[in-house]
């Protein structure tokens, strides 16, 4: 008895293992393995319907200088971005993208991005940018927690924390005002806070590395992370909080990092393209 009770146990672990492992993916350029429960087409279907709903509601900037400029940056980092996965043979997780960049009138600096490429940026952010380089950072930054399937990977773990584990079509149906809450939360769109939003260490670390890759292609000098992230610290929306309460690394910890990372970017700098 206790014998068929042992070998259960074996082969329930082993079902729980091989379920989990086939809802992993791997992070690009790290290699790091995640948790991925939510099928792409579902993460963008839901992702378009948001991201419709928040440029309902909100005020896009009628100014046409600082307009063209995002969408200008943005569709040279898309360019970029689609570049790279297609060397590192993962075009195929760009597939049904319908990339889009918009300016909003609102003065937190904020930024972020939707599953498809859908982006957008706070007039607020753009004093702390300053420059082309520096808004290059935030909207590669923010391009790459996407290309990392950050958004997945919280999801996922929100629905097994907070949902009671349920699918996300079970959880949709039986809860759509949690699970809409859980989105916006997960992206950042109509959060309280800016730019600084809550992903794990590890994720901003991923997201921090890939975008000054995903930059310096575009033709981005990414020595501006630097700059521009000694700005942030000294702002007023800078959060100062000791690194071991934070789930972000601390400014200087993230300058530290960013200036390692330099010399590999550089490679990928394509100046004057």
């Amino acid at each position: 008895m206790r014998i068929l009770i042992s070998r259960s146990i074996i082969l329930a672990t082993l079902l729980i293992i091989s379920v989990f492992c086939a809802s992993c993916a791997t992070v690009p350029l790290t290699g790091r393995r995640q948790i991925s429960l939510i099928p792409s087409e579902t993460m963008l279907s839901m992702s378009y319907a948001r991201y419709r709903e928040f440029i309902d509601e909100n005020k896009l900037s009628d100014d046409a200088a600082q307009v063209k400029r995002v969408k200008s940056i943005g569709q040279r980092i898309q360019g970029a971005v689609e570049q790279y996965m297609a060397d590192s043979g993962l075009g195929h997780r760009l597939e049904n993208y319908r990339w889009e960049f918009n300016l909003i009138e609102n003065e937190q600096a904020n930024a972020w991005c939707m599953p498809g490429g859908k982006v957008v940026v706070y007039t607020g952010i753009l004093p702390i940018t300053q420059d082309d380089n520096g808004l290059a950072v935030v909207m590669a930054h923010e391009i790459a927690h996407v290309v990392a399937e950050h958004g997945n990977e919280r999801m996922s773990q929100g629905l097994i924390a907070s949902l009671g584990g349920l699918a996300i079509s079970a959880a949709l149906q039986s809860k759509p005002e949690q699970t809409k809450q859980l989105w916006m939360g997960v992206y950042g769109a109509g959060a309280d806070y800016g730019i600084l939003m809550p992903y794990s260490r590890i994720q901003e670390n991923e997201a921090d590395h890939l975008g000054l890759i995903f930059m310096a292609m575009a033709g981005h000098d990414p020595n501006a992370a630097v700059a521009f992230w000694k700005r942030i610290s000294e702002s007023k929306e800078a959060k100062r909080i000791p690194e071991y309460l934070s789930t972000h690394p601390s400014d200087k910890t993230r300058i530290e990092n960013i200036e390692r990372r330099i010399p590999e970017a550089m490679r990928y700098y394509r100046q004057g393209d």
